[in-house]
């Protein structure tokens, strides 16, 4: 991979993994609910979800999808659904003092298993193997694009998580966390319009 290639693929990275999408809110109110360390799983299970992901649409999954344009829209439902669930969980989250005992962030499986039906996650993966992946590389240049999206994406969703836990004082209140629940179950939902339109 050419050192132009490269850094056009760690801005990609950067700036998709930073800007508001379902994995970010969703670190961001489980940062607010449960803190920093309760959330490490969850932000690994993006990030190395993510590259795993991105590595098999590297290697094949592309070519199906657009052989069978069915699973991709069969996936835009699933997502849809998946998605307003979570938005759901989030509204209703408890207070951070009781989420510390009953409430339960994302695992790490559980959020490797979302990057599938995450439409921001899938396009990113797509979009980073269809314009990075060096061409006539075959399962190499995936890996390559896979690996550099995951180690960007860590610090990146990061400080979604940490900004999460920074507004955890403010939210001690019942009525500022609902308000902040809802506002984030909303803006969840929102991420779903510009791919359903």
């Amino acid at each position: 991979m050419t050192f132009d290639l490269l850094s056009a693929l760690i801005v990609f990275a950067v700036v998709s993994s930073i800007t508001p999408g379902p994995n970010n809110l969703m670190l961001m109110a489980s940062g607010a609910n449960f803190g920093l360390r309760r959330t490490i799983p969850h932000m690994l299970g993006i990030s190395l979800g993510h590259g795993f992901m991105g590595f098999l649409l590297g290697i094949g999954l592309i070519a199906v999808f657009r052989a069978y344009p069915v699973i991709k829209q069969s996936m835009l439902v699933i997502c849809s659904l998946y998605l307003a669930y979570l938005a759901w969980k989030i509204a209703n989250a408890a207070a951070p003092k009781d989420a510390q005992a009953d409430g339960k962030p994302l695992t790490f499986l559980q959020a490797a298993a979302f990057q599938w039906v995450n439409p921001k996650a899938v396009y990113m993966a797509i979009t980073a193997q269809t314009y990075y992946a060096p061409g006539e590389s075959g399962w190499r240049g995936a890996l390559v694009v896979a690996v550099v999206f995951a180690l960007v994406n860590l610090p990146s969703v990061s400080i979604w998580a940490w900004g999460g836990t920074q507004v955890r004082r403010w939210l001690a209140t019942p009525s500022r966390l609902r308000a902040f629940n809802w506002t984030m179950a909303a803006a969840l939902m929102a991420t779903l319009i510009p791919i359903l339109a």
